[in-house]
């Protein structure tokens, strides 16, 4: 199955900030790269194997993961042995989770730092207090949105169930 030139940069770009953004590894940052850029049908074991170029140890391990984290789902079809894999079909609802997530636990850590140079350094968080108040506000807005964002996609998600 030969991809286009254009796709297999893609998919190349699109795996080097999943890589980074969802901390997974690299072969599995760019199989979830190329399964958000195929069809909803899916691609085969086989299939991804050979378009990524991977070994099939590699490819099992790491369809294992995204399968476990959610990222990605399988299905068979009658008749056919094979399985069929696929980004799950609201993957950036588990996405978006995992950041919010994340946003938590920075907020948390800068309000441990400003506590810590509040109490230990006083001049220091008195003259840096505004650095702090704006990475602060910044945190809270970045949470409202990705919380509101999380509640439009579940509540499409009921909505077609």
């Amino acid at each position: 199955m030969a991809l286009s030139k254009e796709k297999l940069k893609l998919i190349e770009e699109i795996g080097l900030r999943l890589e980074t953004r969802l901390q997974i590894a690299p072969l599995a940052a760019r199989i979830y790269a190329l399964l958000t850029l195929s069809s909803y049908d899916g691609l085969t074991f086989e299939e991804i194997r050979e378009i990524i170029g991977s070994s099939k140890s590699s490819t099992s391990v790491n369809l294992n993961v995204l399968t476990q984290l959610k990222h990605i789902e399988y299905y068979t079809k009658s008749g056919d042995r094979k399985r069929y894999f696929r980004v799950t079909k609201y993957f950036q609802l588990t996405t978006l989770e995992a950041y919010l997530e994340s946003l938590d636990n920075e907020m948390t850590l800068v309000e441990k730092i400003n506590a810590y140079n509040k109490v230990h350094f006083p001049e220091k968080f008195t003259n840096e207090k505004s650095l702090g108040d704006i990475t602060t506000d910044y945190l809270r807005k970045m949470q409202a949105l990705v919380a509101i964002t999380i509640e439009k996609i579940k509540t499409h998600q009921i909505s077609e169930e």
